[in-house]
């Protein structure tokens, strides 16, 4: 009896630890946003703060091309992730279901481009972006953004296409649906849990990047919200109140996305790690 007491209690303290180990760092960051100055630059740690303020959100929200800079990261976000979604749901589908000349090379591809980082590339993409003459432009943000989330999006949208029978198709098939017609009746209802844990990690890859939009976009209002993060300096050194309130902003539409997303998302991503 004590041994199962034992057993049940260890497993719940370590993840009771590690939430707090994960969740500490953001309670930090948004209470430090809305602590005083002077409780933030104190000594002793005040990690409850009495009197509250806005003023370090109000420096950050009026901080130069807030808004244009979020309306860039919005679009060039959500087009990268469209675009990554559409491509990769034609690409898993025919990788899934067709059989042809070359198939394992594709999915061999796609897991190597998967594995290597994107910034030892930065050099190679900012040569071709110049010389294309289009720095300072969203579209290669866009079109590299995609490229970055694709792999990913591809490979794990194949395993969820994997675990849908084919018998359904087939049987719509007989019915007298055509292919695409049995692919968007039948079986696209099936992947929203898949679309939804792809969607949600590329739109995070793509709303975090950094490098490549500091190294392609040097005109202030071309830029994006990563950007607008390291601007916060004063004379003194770094403004920690004003740095947490745009980090606090910044982080929140990826925390709303992935609370709204959650189940669906955990759930496409366990039923996409099959063998297909």
């Amino acid at each position: 009896m004590k041994r199962s007491l034992v057993g049940r209690i260890w497993p719940n303290v370590t993840a009771a630890v590690l939430a707090l180990g994960f969740v500490f760092p953001v309670y930090w960051m948004f209470n430090t946003a809305f602590k005083p100055t002077r409780d933030i630059i104190t000594e002793a740690p005040v990690w409850f703060p009495v009197h509250g303020t806005l003023e370090h959100f109000a420096t950050a929200v009026h901080a130069p091309d807030f808004w244009i800079l979020a309306g860039n990261s919005v679009l060039v976000t959500v087009c990268a992730v469209g675009l990554s979604l559409v491509i990769a749901l034609c690409g898993a589908y025919a990788l899934t279901r067709m059989r042809f000349r070359g198939r394992k090379g594709i999915l061999l591809t796609f897991m190597v481009a998967q594995m290597a980082p994107w910034e030892v590339m930065v050099i190679s993409i900012y040569l071709i972006v110049r010389d294309a003459d289009l720095l300072n432009s969203l579209l290669p943000l866009t079109l590299f953004y995609m490229l970055m989330v694709l792999p990913f999006t591809l490979l794990t949208l194949r395993g969820y296409v994997a675990a849908v029978p084919r018998e359904l198709e087939e049987s719509a098939m007989v019915d007298g649906c055509s292919r695409r017609q049995a692919f968007l009746k039948v079986v696209f209802p099936l992947l929203a849990p898949g679309l939804m844990a792809t969607s949600l990690f590329g739109f995070i890859t793509a709303w975090n990047e950094f490098p490549l939009v500091l190294v392609l976009n040097k005109e202030p209002a071309m830029g994006t919200l990563p950007l607008w993060l390291s601007q916060f300096q004063t004379q003194f050194g770094d403004d920690w109140g004003a740095t947490m309130a745009a980090a606090s902003i910044f982080a929140v539409p990826v925390l709303v996305l992935f609370l709204f997303l959650q189940r669906k998302a955990v759930g496409g991503l366990t039923s996409g790690a099959v063998k297909g």
